[in-house]
């Protein structure tokens, strides 16, 4: 096979931007205005009267004080742009929305066309003080005296009409908000009955503009851990993602007093929007038990790398001098956690620094010859009894706190001092909230990691998370062992696809501008399965244990998924009296010395050893292995620059929006297409499989070079609000009017800016389409169509066989639209677009020659463009 490079599409036409149509909620019934009075009045009523014995009791204690409080309103379908009206009143503060799903039907609220069908709505949150809940109550009492639906709100206050008509309910922020769904109860229970000594969590504070509110929220909240003989270690406020977090110390006893009794005043407190656990952990919480292997290959004895580094890994502290990783890594330890570990416990960032390096060492891949840069944010458990211990996030720093100050350091510097890596293009995060999975809003991290993102002009490749929990499937032992081995793969697949609620992404994989990486259960090892082992997986399928999507707005979540290792079950005893077969993990360590898995760098048991290896597997594995593609596409990619007369300095702005699109434009649910068929599933199983799936699995060596049969041409460019770019895509005359089998895949990627509040989120929206698709009408199964389009990666594979003629017609039409969406765009927003048409490998038809002659007679200087 005779390789081609890449093409580059001309400058691209300007154009105004296609008008696009979501529609609404259309097939809605809503209550009347009379309805709505008859079931909302007590509860304004309600309302109002908690209202005033808040203020009592305040008032009790805080002499002059004017009480404030955060009001949720729930509604079915969703009023945009509500935000508007709430500012017009003062007393108003908008803390924020968000979207919340399968809420049930009932009399009043129901799809005409399916009446059992669950509905969509969204919660808005509303700081407000009595004066603004007297107005708002006015305008609710005007609106139920009306049976009209055109009534005269005064100007600006419209939107309240629209949300009075949607409300389902309206009620306070209270405890049950504040401590629900964080997991911070069933960890102050296992910390209280474990020890004695005192806790440590996170107090998150509803963001004030107001730097004087904001002070004076953060004084009443300091006072209320001061009344609990508590204190507060630390206290961050980043204004660009709404954060205000407070890391708190309580003793046991307060601890134990709030489970006890929630009519505690720091937990009442109208201040707090989440109590929330610390600490970010690993695989397993178990101590690692294992034995390493000398490395037998000679991957480290490659050149020592030349260049400046690419990747950044914030992770575990690894192993300095260990033979694969000497002279290849940049440790950047500021915060000194090396002096919290020993040598046996530099496990993950041992492990994740060397598949960044060289990939799995069973695959024999490519080695990188630029040195990766590695932060330490991760230190050994510090009450751990067992050695090596458990790898986590220190308990005396906010997490958020810590990633936007080691990604500042990068690009800005500490202090007086100078950016410390300011070529990182793509930063590693092999981490997961485990106590934090997502739901319906974005967590503060991946805010952060959206907002760095945008503003560093840099990609986070980051992990789904694990889920380590038993798979029960649903059928006895003696029933599993009869099935064919492709039985049993449908009775693994359904059990974890009934699972999926106790699966989600865990934080910060939700993350809109970064690439999110799931498992897939493959690697490159040699292995046999012990009689009493079960491989839940011969045919290539995401891992059992990697988390599922949706992502932001029903986004597709995760974007890819890679080969993170094998993980082996057991039969889970603990469940033998319940008649089904429940299985769970082989081992609970997250590294061993035999196969299955990803082969890796590794401590070892025995001083002096510096050469030691190990298996391991998880979504950790798959990151870091696609952080080992993404450096070697970025050579690629300057490469190409280069070549067309661009230099660095210019494409800087599309570098990392090309490398984006570069990753996933490789993607396909591939040969799984045909074994999800196989599966029988249902359509509500094949949706599930979305989540599990992404885009699907990337073949990033398709993306590196063209074929004479496939042609793959990169384009970019900026575009502001309601502007778009139209690129032509040659037709090749040897395709006229022949019955051939083509595809066509389009793939787009942007990094956008972020209103932090708002449910919407993205501020700038992109999106391309194709003018006439005779040649390739149809899309392939996989991603659903109208998912591509909420987030910042838009993927699509046209295909198609019939003869079409041309009709003098020279070129497709891709058009790339830009619009404004949560806010704002403030300045032009860089893309990357990559596009590919190809015919079957044996046909004798030079796609490649036929685009490339038509590309170089259209060539323009692309100065024009802005570069």
């Amino acid at each position: 096979m005779n390789r081609r490079p890449l093409l580059l599409f001309p400058t691209p036409d300007i154009t105004s931007r296609s008008k696009n149509h979501n529609g609404g909620f259309g097939n809605q019934h809503y209550p009347s205005h009379s309805r709505q009075w008859e079931r909302l009045s007590p509860t304004f009523t309600q309302l109002q009267k908690t209202f005033q014995l808040r203020k009592f009791e305040i008032r009790k204690d805080v002499s002059g004080a004017d009480p404030e409080q955060v009001i949720v309103m729930e509604t079915i379908g969703r009023v945009e742009d509500f935000i508007k009206a709430v500012e017009r009143i003062d007393g108003f503060e908008w803390m924020g929305e968000l979207d919340v799903d399968d809420l049930p039907s009932d009399q009043d609220f129901f799809d005409i066309k399916h009446p059992e069908k669950e509905l969509s709505g969204r919660l808005y949150m509303i700081m407000t003080n009595q004066r603004a809940l007297d107005v708002m109550i006015s305008l609710w009492r005007k609106y139920a005296a009306q049976d009209n639906r055109r009534m005269q709100f005064d100007k600006g206050l419209a939107k309240f009409r629209d949300v009075f008509q949607h409300l389902k309910d309206i009620r306070r922020w209270g405890v049950t908000d504040r401590l629900l769904d964080t997991g911070i109860v069933d960890k102050w229970k296992e910390r209280i009955n474990s020890d004695d000594d005192p806790v440590k969590f996170e107090v998150e504070l509803w963001y004030r503009k107001d730097d004087k509110k904001r002070l004076q929220c953060s004084n009443t909240v300091k006072d209320l851990i001061k009344q609990q003989n508590g204190k507060v270690l630390y206290e961050s406020t980043l204004k660009e993602i709404c954060y205000h977090g407070l890391l708190v110390e309580l003793p046991a006893n307060a601890i134990q007093n709030i489970l006890d009794n929630q009519n505690v005043d720091l937990v009442k407190c109208d201040d707090v929007m989440f109590f929330r656990p610390l600490g970010q952990m690993l695989f397993s919480r178990e101590a690692p038990e294992f034995e390493t292997s000398s490395y037998t290959g000679s991957s480290h004895q490659h050149p020592l790398p030349s260049k400046k580094p690419v990747i950044a890994l914030l992770d575990g502290y690894p192993l300095a001098n260990h033979q694969m990783l000497k002279g290849r890594i940049i440790i950047d330890d500021p915060d000194e956690y090396a002096n919290a570990y020993k040598a046996i416990e530099c496990i993950h960032g041992t492990s994740m620094a060397s598949l960044i390096i060289y990939g799995d060492l069973n695959a024999q891949g490519k080695i990188l010859d630029r040195p990766v840069y590695i932060r330490p944010i991760m230190q050994p458990n510090k009450t751990a009894f067992k050695e090596p211990r458990v790898e986590e996030i220190p308990d005396d720093v906010l997490l958020v706190d810590l990633i936007h100050r080691s990604v500042k350091r990068l690009f800005d510097g500490d202090g007086t001092e100078s950016p410390v890596s300011p070529t990182i293009r793509v930063i590693n995060l092999s981490i997961g909230d485990s106590n934090r999975q997502f739901l319906n809003s974005m967590s503060p991290l991946a805010r952060l990691i959206d907002w760095l993102s945008y503003t560093y002009n840099v990609l986070f490749v980051i992990s789904t998370g694990n889920h380590a929990g038993s798979i029960d499937l649903k059928v006895s032992q003696t029933e599993f062992q009869s099935l064919s081995q492709l039985e049993q793969e449908i009775a693994v697949v359904k059990a974890i696809l009934s699972d999926v609620r106790n699966r989600k992404l865990l934080s910060p994989s939700e993350s809109i501008n970064g690439v999110t990486v799931g498992s897939v259960h493959k690697d490159s090892s040699q292995f046999l399965i012990p009689y009493s082992l079960i491989n839940p997986f011969q045919h290539l399928l995401p891992s059992p244990a990697s988390a599922f999507g949706r992502g932001y707005r029903k986004s597709i979540k995760p974007d890819i998924v890679f080969p993170g290792g094998v993980l082996l079950y057991k039969e889970d005893l603990r469940s033998l009296g319940s008649g089904n077969l429940v299985i769970k993990l082989a081992t609970d360590q997250i590294i061993r010395s035999q196969p299955p898995g990803n082969l890796s760098a590794a401590p070892s048991l025995n001083a002096g050893q510096l050469d030691g290896t190990a298996y391991s597997a998880g979504t950790s594995n798959a990151t870091a292995l696609v952080s080992h593609e993404a450096c070697i596409l970025y050579d690629l990619l300057l490469q190409i620059l280069k070549e067309h007369n661009i230099d660095e300095t210019r494409g800087r702005a599309y570098e990392v929006p090309l490398l984006k699109a570069m990753l996933v434009h490789g993607c396909s649910w591939g040969s799984a297409n045909a074994i999800i068929g196989s599966l029988n599933l249902s359509k509500d199983y094949h949706s599930l499989m979305r989540m599990w799936i992404g885009y699907g699995f990337p073949d990033t060596e398709r993306v590196m070079y063209c074929t004479e049969q496939r042609a793959t041409i990169l384009g970019f460019g900026q575009l502001s609000n309601d502007e778009a770019h139209v690129y032509k895509l040659p037709l090749p005359p040897s395709l006229e009017s022949k019955t051939i089998f083509r595809r066509m895949t389009v793939t787009l990627a942007w990094l956008s800016p972020i209103s932090a509040n708002t449910q919407r989120y993205r501020n700038a929206r992109l999106w391309f389409e194709v003018d006439d698709k005779d040649l390739v009408p149809n899309r392939t199964k996989g991603a659903d169509w109208h998912a591509v389009r909420r987030g910042t990666v838009q993927h699509e594979v046209f295909a198609g066989e019939k003869a079409v003629p041309f009709n003098n017609k020279t070129s497709i039409e891709i058009t790339v639209n830009c619009c404004k969406d949560a806010g704002k765009i403030l300045k032009p927003v860089a893309y990357g677009l990559v596009v590919t048409l190809e015919v079957s490998e044996e046909l004798d038809i030079s796609v490649y020659d036929e685009i490339k002659t038509c590309i170089a007679h259209a060539i323009k200087v692309y100065p024009q463009m802005g570069l």
